[in-house]
């Protein structure tokens, strides 16, 4: 595994991590702030670019991104370095709004038209002060879009800028199987999908498998999986229970075959 690869899966592994909530609203209260050495005092606030910092150091890579839970001070940053783009790049810091001061993600894909992203402190709207870590689709060239901080991997970025060898993504934007309804999920269905789900189960960091039983037949390792994923996106007690749910399945977007 590539540097890039470790900080999107790391990224990826916190969607559906979601802030306190007191008093009828959410709060800012996260468990990235106090676990970042110098941001310790960012707790309660606005933390997208806390997020990102998290992400870095926890893929060990923390001095390829800035340490700030200032966006304006990440854009800086980069462009300090010499690093910043207005194209996207896989891996790189996107930063969002006037000057890239109001919101920062992680880009983990591009087409020509839009970017795919991991975003702390979002919510299901895309907005700059959410509630949780969540996948956005946003559009290349809307005016909201400031530019790219790319980081220095060593074995280099894919970039959609010319000035730094326009490439193609490394894998084109999966698609993703629609959600079959309950009833698809009974024990002992053998599927490609099943298969496909374990591994985005494992990749979300709920990997509850204890045996090599054959992947594409669903077994009690793919109930217990599926049942922390619930967990992991805020359902309790008998929300929390197998089989999946919609809204759970279009989360953890297993992708087609």
């Amino acid at each position: 595994m590539n540097t890039v690869e470790r900080v999107l899966n790391i990224a990826e592994a916190e969607v559906g991590y979601h802030e306190g909530y007191s008093n009828g609203s959410w709060n800012n209260k996260q468990k990235y702030s106090p676990a970042v050495p110098g941001l310790e005092w960012s707790d309660w606030q606005a933390w997208c670019a806390t997020w990102v910092s998290w992400v870095a150091m926890t893929a060990e890579v923390a001095d390829l991104y800035p340490r700030t839970a200032s966006c304006y001070t990440g854009v800086q940053w980069f462009k300090a370095k010499g690093r910043f783009s207005e194209y996207p790049a896989i891996g790189a810091q996107v930063f969002f709004g006037s000057g890239g001061g109001t919101h920062t993600g992680i880009v983990y894909n591009y087409d020509a038209d839009y970017i795919y992203t991991y975003e702390g402190n979002t919510n299901d709207r895309g907005s700059a002060q959410g509630d949780g870590v969540y996948r956005q689709k946003r559009a290349r060239r809307d005016a909201y879009v400031y530019g790219y901080g790319y980081p220095a991997f060593a074995e280099g970025i894919v970039s959609a800028d010319p000035k730094w060898g326009a490439q193609k993504p490394v894998q084109p934007v999966p698609e993703y199987v629609a959600f079959p309804g309950a009833g698809w999920f009974t024990k002992g269905r053998k599927s490609p999908v099943v298969k496909a789900m374990r591994d985005r189960l494992i990749v979300v960091g709920c990997n509850r498998y204890k045996s090599s039983a054959d992947p594409d037949v669903i077994g009690s390792g793919d109930v217990a999986s599926y049942e922390a994923w619930q967990r992991k996106q805020g359902f309790t007690g008998s929300a929390a229970t197998w089989p999946p749910g919609k809204t759970t399945w279009d989360a953890l977007r297993v992708p087609r075959s």
